[in-house]
């Protein structure tokens, strides 16, 4: 479904500033109140793991600067690296062009993946079947 507030923004310059009161309002959060989350390392342009972000864990990611998402196992707020210690400070928050998702630029302190991945997207598909391609680094195992 198109967001006409979105559609709106098409025709801004760069430059142009809109209030993020008014953009939050109109955020497409999913039925469970949800919007996906893709984090990627500022300076290396990796993608690093994709969560899930309510408006509290966005909110406070901006006013901490530190990367929360919203554990839906755990239905609860998952503040990055809370027990690993593998933070993610955010650089920059983005929002696509339709508003139904987030990019955090992050600068990513340790493994980003739960696996103690580089991060998340390690298995490649390689015709009929999918590959490890990362190991999990020795300090890890």
């Amino acid at each position: 479904m198109e967001n006409s507030f979105f559609k709106d923004l098409e025709a801004n310059a760069q430059g142009d500033n809109v209030a993020f009161d008014d953009v939050l309002e109109h955020l497409c959060f999913n039925d469970q109140g949800l919007i996906p989350a893709i984090a990627q390392q500022h300076d290396t342009g990796e993608i690093l793991m994709m969560a899930w972000m309510n408006r509290d864990s966005l909110l406070e990611t901006l006013e901490r600067k530190r990367v929360c998402y919203w554990s839906r196992s755990r239905q609860a707020l998952w503040r990055k690296g809370e027990s690993s210690g593998h933070t993610q400070q955010l650089v920059e928050m983005r929002i696509d062009c339709d508003g139904d998702a987030i990019l955090c630029l992050v600068d990513q302190t340790g493994p980003a993946c739960h696996t103690n991945r580089k991060n998340c997207f390690y298995m490649s598909v390689q015709g009929d079947h999918v590959t490890t391609i990362a190991d999990i680094p020795e300090k890890y195992k």
